[in-house]
This record gives C-alpha cells, structure tokens and sequence, in this order.
C-alpha cells in the first residue's frame, strides 16, 4: 500500500523539481526526502526522478502518480477530519431502540435535543419490546435500548449491559368517563373483579402484572380484549368496552378516567441498557438528553 506521507511528499518534490525546496516547505531534512522517495519508488516499482549531482527531474510516472494522488489525499484529509468529528461526537451515528409507549412520549424531546447539540450526526431509531431489541444491544447494532421493568414481573438483565433508570410510571384503573369509579379518588382493586378487562397480549409482562395483582385482590380478571399498543386500549376503555390498567405514561388527556389502586401502588420502571465499555462519544449525550426529557414527568 502508498505511504500517504510519501504521496504528499512526491507531491511538492514534483512541484519544486527539488529536493532540497520540497523539504524547506514540508519542514524535513534533504536526507529525509531522499529517502522517503527511494522508499515511495521501491513501493511503486519504477524510478520516479532523475537524480544528478545537482538537480532532480520527475519521470512521466511521477507526474502522473502526483497528479492522480491529489484526489486520494484531498479525500484521506476530509476522512481525517471526519474522524476527528467523530471521536468529539459532533458528527458519527446513534441507533436506539425503545418501546412504543417511550416513544410517543420520551424518546422524540431526546432526539430532538440531540440532533440539536450535534446536528451533523446521523441519529437512527427502532421501536420493540424488550425481548426484541437486547440482542441488539448486546450484539453491538444498537447503542442503547430503553425498555421497562414491572414491579409484579420482574426480569433479570443481562450482565454485560448497564442499566441506568429513567423514571419510575405509577399505574391507575383507567374507566369510561361514566363509570361507577369515575369519580372516585382512589379504588379497591377487589371492588373490579367482576369487571371486563382490557390487557396487553397473554405473554407480556402487563398481562401477568394484571394477572398477578387480580391475585392478590381474590379474583382471576375476564379479559376480553387485548392489544399491545395502549392507544387501542384506550380507545376500548373510552367506547365502554371494558377496563384497563394502564402505566402513567399512557394515562389520556381525556375521554377516559384514571383512578388510583388503594393500597397496592403498582409501577414500572422505565431503564436504559447499554454495554459498559461502547466507546461511541454519541452515547453519553443521548444518555443525558434521555435523562433530561424523562424529568419532565412527575406523578404525585
């Protein structure tokens, strides 16, 4: 492979038509030319000057080498800047992952603030539940995941990734606005047990939360209808189909009811995974927009 420093050095030889010139400009010795352009020779394969005892000519080959190395340089130079902007994170890439619900509601403000900080650096975003996107993470084709953790549920990480915690989300029966619990301030959860439900998928972490807390309260839920995406949910509770559990999160501006479990104070938390020894200077900045964006939720 051609020495990128004896490429620029051929470069000034072939403009000067000397050695002695080519190293006033580049800040070498005579000696350290000559030898850069014997070894730049040995590499190439072909003679590059003719040398006398006073002067040096460039041969056809090494005008057209000087010529055609321009391109080459100029390109090592952007790469070269470019990775400098990388190692300082002003430019490089992020990929997170996170789940639906983080992503309507955190992950845009974080992403927006760091695209704001570092807009030259391509930011890249994958939704999933948490089963779907630990292998990237700990694979190395994703920086970092948000993901959740329920209290009734608890799961153990893998140990090679750190965990950082985001927010804690408090839980509350959603109802329709005219509900029998509507109005109420707090409820019993045994005071539902011949309600219908409304829950996430029979193998997610929400279901056996629900399924658990029924438990616990006396009684098994009649789930009627599941999906994993809260926003349907919602809309089921709000057409009087049923009700829900739903993380604060979730919780809708309108046209349903919240309303607080007595006693019990179920919750999620909301973490971030990463491996401890990723290097990418992105990663602390996304930790702390995500962190930033995450202190704007605060439930009483």
């Amino acid at each position: 492979m051609l020495n990128p420093i004896h490429l620029h050095t051929l470069r000034a030889c072939v403009r000067t038509r000397s050695f002695a010139e080519a190293a006033r400009e580049l800040g070498y010795t005579s000696s350290a030319v000559s030898q850069q352009m014997f070894q730049l020779e040995r590499s190439v394969g072909a003679a590059l000057f003719e040398r006398s005892a006073r002067s040096v000519r460039p041969t056809a080959v090494a005008e057209q080498l000087a010529e055609r190395s321009g391109a080459a340089l100029g390109a090592l130079s952007t790469l070269e800047r470019e990775a400098a902007a990388m190692v300082r994170g002003e430019a490089g890439s992020l990929r997170l992952a996170s789940f639906a619900t983080a992503n309507a509601r955190i992950v845009p403000a974080a992403l927006a603030a760091v695209v704001a900080r570092r807009p030259n650096a391509e930011v890249q975003l994958d939704e999933g539940e948490p089963d779907e996107v630990l292998d990237g993470v700990l694979e190395g084709t994703l920086d970092a995941a948000v993901v959740f953790d329920y209290d009734r549920d608890r799961r153990d990480w893998p140990v090679e990734l750190h965990r950082a915690e985001l927010l804690t989300e408090p839980f509350a029966l959603a109802v329709p606005p005219g509900h029998r619990f509507a109005g109420q301030a707090e409820v019993d959860l045994a005071e539902a047990a011949t309600e219908t439900w409304i829950c996430t998928r029979a193998d997610t972490a929400g279901a056996r939360s629900l399924a658990r807390l029924a438990a616990d309260a006396g009684f098994v839920p009649r789930i009627v209808f599941r999906s994993n995406d809260y926003g349907v949910i919602r809309e089921l509770v709000a057409r009087e189909l049923g009700v829900a559990m739903l993380p604060a999160l979730a919780w809708p501006d309108g046209g349903v009811r919240t309303v607080a479990l007595a006693g019990s104070r179920p919750f999620r938390q909301v973490l971030v995974l990463y491996r401890p020894n990723n290097t990418n200077p992105m990663l602390p900045l996304a930790l702390d927009c995500l962190e930033q964006a995450c202190a704007e939720f605060r439930w009483d």
